[in-house]
């Protein structure tokens, strides 16, 4: 018989909305499409140092050592899911619910037990569709860890559960930590807000169609202007600027929306080169952007420091 122990750890839960109406739909292709996101979701949360601990029905149960990890990894699927559900159509799409709860769980072989997974199985029955919800064990871990904005839900009353849990909505693409130490009072936001993260978790995932369309039409607004330019040219290739604008939008767009990239970081980085590239345009025999570049490399490593330090601490 296995040894019993216990510990702490992460717990991320897993399941789909709408399952059941999906297998009355077509059985064989939902079940096609869960084994697809299923394997998608197990990559990366093995790529985020997590453990896939059971998986049942449509649901999965995974674990981290790191509290920050497991966030991320959170994200990263529902980026990667969302745009994979924006190539398929409307009734073959598939959207998961994410909840995530650190606590004290019972080990028995590679199984886990107790209230620490019950709180992580309920808060995520509790996310949108799309969404990813966090305790408060969770979010004071992480609050100042990842660029990433949380809204308060207020104390959920979860099934068997006493007392009820403090909980937040991970804000999927928006940077920022937007709550610090929110009032009960901010639980009546809860039920109008819901719709309102699903529908952000979509738009903010940037589907890869959608941005290819963007980077469409700025490729093309760009041609266009370059065009006119070279067709009235009377020596001044004023186009130079719109076109630094359309570069500047469509890196910021690149880095808004590609899972794994610090948008701190991706920011500072278009800037620098926004800076550069002006100050080429207005040569004047003078390389001034070399200090603002210093500044900003100054706070992008500290930025980078601190993040590594972050996820260090809580894989201890």
């Amino acid at each position: 018989m296995s040894e019993t122990r216990r510990k702490l750890t992460t717990i991320f839960s897993a399941d789909v909305q709408d399952y059941t109406r999906l297998m009355q739909v077509d059985e064989e292709r939902t079940l096609d499409t869960l084994k697809q996101y299923r394997d998608a979701m197990t990559r990366l949360i093995e790529a985020h140092h997590g453990r896939v601990i059971n998986t049942w029905g449509d649901g999965l149960i995974a674990e981290f050592s790191s509290v920050v990890e497991a966030v991320r990894a959170a994200i990263d699927v529902q980026n990667e899911l969302a745009g994979q559900n924006n190539q398929r159509l409307n009734d073959a799409r598939m959207l998961f619910r994410i909840g995530i709860n650190l606590g004290d769980v019972i080990v028995e072989g590679d199984d886990i037990y107790g209230d620490g997974v019950n709180v992580a199985a309920r808060l995520q029955a509790s996310a949108p569709a799309g969404g990813v919800v966090i305790s408060s064990t969770v979010y004071d871990q992480v609050r100042n860890k990842m660029s990433v904005g949380f809204e308060y839900m207020g104390q959920l009353s979860l099934k068997n559960i006493e007392g009820g849990i403090p909980s937040y909505a991970v804000r999927i693409g928006e940077s920022g930590v937007s709550v610090a130490q929110p009032s009960p009072m901010e639980h009546k936001r809860v039920v109008e807000s819901v719709t309102l993260r699903g529908a952000q978790v979509e738009t903010s995932a940037a589907p890869v169609k959608s941005r290819r369309g963007s980077y469409g039409v700025f490729g093309a607004v760009g041609a266009g202007l370059a065009a006119i330019n070279a067709l009235t040219w009377d020596g001044s290739f004023w186009a130079a600027w719109p076109l630094l604008a359309l570069a500047t939008a469509s890196a910021s767009l690149w880095v808004r929306t590609t899972p794994g990239i610090d948008r701190m970081i991706g920011t500072l980085s278009i800037v620098g080169l926004l800076l550069t590239a002006i100050n080429l345009l207005t040569w004047s025999g003078t390389f001034w952007a070399a200090w603002p570049l210093i500044g900003l490399a100054v706070v992008g490593g500290i930025r980078w420091f601190t993040r590594q330090q972050g996820s260090v601490q809580a894989k201890k």
